[in-house]
């Protein structure tokens, strides 16, 4: 189980591969830059999903700058890398948009335990301006209206069949997209009147509006994180997962919109 305490000084210099010097004054989940410019760098590569983007590329800055380890990632939808994870792609950390990706990996006993650390709901996203006049829910199910949704094996997508469903619509949407990314690009280049995404991703989408809904609330997606039991460098996956569990990660995941789990 990922504790944002386990941290140790100990677990600091084994994972970078430092003497501890000061060790009675490091504070908890601290991680200390290694001083050995000849060693290379320790690096991990973090699978994450397509809406953590922005959020993760800042939290990955900040874990270099303490570290000094490389962060390396792969965005996507949650499905397909799972997908990957389980057909044997070398990675660190997965953190999942929502848990039954999750357990797709986990079944397949390659990760730890996960622990849930951000929740997202989902908005109507319009071009700025909002030239297709969208008003709610209901116009997803107006043929006149060009719609686009994420294809239903995403997370994403299968929060919109389950909000499509508290609603009592029959969506009709133009295009099915690969992930969240995806469907939000297509708002911001004005091909679509509406789309349904992530409300992290109408905020992170200068070119974007957003519009609230009432059954917003009745689906809300957990994202859990955990270390992959493939990790050929544990201690800094598992490092790297409790900084995004700290007060810093923390800071950064609800900026970028994120609500606890």
């Amino acid at each position: 189980m990922i504790n944002v305490y386990r941290a140790s000084c100990l677990a600091a210099a084994a994972l970078l591969l430092l003497p501890v010097s000061g060790c009675g004054n490091t504070q908890p989940g601290a991680m200390v830059p290694s001083s050995n410019s000849s060693a290379p760098a320790a690096s991990i590569t973090i699978f994450a999903a397509a809406s953590l983007t922005e959020a993760f590329t800042q939290i990955g800055a900040d874990f270099e700058a303490r570290s000094g380890a490389k962060v390396n990632f792969n965005f996507g939808s949650s499905a397909t890398l799972a997908s990957q994870i389980t057909q044997g792609a070398p990675g660190d950390v997965f953190a999942a948009a929502s848990p039954a990706t999750m357990q797709t990996v986990t079944d397949a006993k390659g990760a730890d335990p996960p622990v849930n650390f951000v929740s997202n709901s989902l908005q109507i996203a319009v071009p700025v301006g909002n030239p297709g006049q969208i008003t709610g829910l209901k116009d997803f199910a107006d043929e006149r209206k060009t719609i686009a949704i994420c294809a239903p094996q995403v997370p994403c997508g299968a929060a919109a069949v389950k909000v499509f469903q508290a609603a009592g619509i029959t969506a009709k949407p133009d295009t099915l997209e690969a992930d969240v990314k995806a469907t939000v690009a297509k708002v911001a280049a004005d091909e679509v009147d509406a789309a349904l995404v992530y409300r992290t991703d109408v905020i992170s989408e200068p070119d974007v509006e957003g519009i609230h809904f009432p059954e917003s609330s009745q689906v809300v997606n957990s994202y859990p994180i955990a270390v992959l039991t493939g990790s050929k460098t544990p201690e800094l996956a598992q490092a790297f997962a409790d900084h995004i569990l700290s007060p810093d990660g923390r800071g950064a995941l609800d900026k970028a919109g994120f609500a606890k789990p």
